[in-house]
């Protein structure tokens, strides 16, 4: 069960380092370490506490339906946030901090613990 590395006539051989359960042990344990760490992986959704996400909604409501709908629907030409990939969170605090295209900066308005309220709405979405 050795892979071969000899020459023509030797017989030089290398033991496996894995076996196929040892490897699927390895990426086992490997993901189970990452869930576990709160790994913000592609797939892996974020958990926020209700009241950041009550906060956020009550800070949309007031600053952001205007263009981007009630509770995120018919977004009037605005951009649809339930269409925001869940892992470009630093474009999400850019463009509200600093403004983008036709909407206006929000930095010198909100705090920064509003802006964070604000992307855990968008991302655990209308409840």
């Amino acid at each position: 069960m050795g892979v071969d590395v000899g020459f023509a006539g030797g017989g030089a051989r290398l033991a496996r380092p894995f076996r196929r359960g040892a490897v699927a042990g390895a990426v086992a344990g490997a993901l189970a370490f990452l869930a576990a760490s709160g790994c913000a992986c592609a797939g892996a959704q974020e958990a926020f506490p209700p009241g950041q996400i009550k906060a956020g909604a009550d800070i949309y409501a007031r600053n952001c339906s205007p263009c981007h709908g009630a509770r995120m629907l018919e977004p009037q030409g605005a951009f649809d946030l339930r269409e925001f990939p869940h892992d470009a969170r630093e474009r999400f605090v850019s463009s509200v901090t600093r403004g983008k295209n036709q909407m206006p900066p929000w930095g010198d308005l909100l705090k920064p613990a509003d802006v964070e309220a604000l992307w855990a709405y968008v991302v655990a979405g209308e409840r």
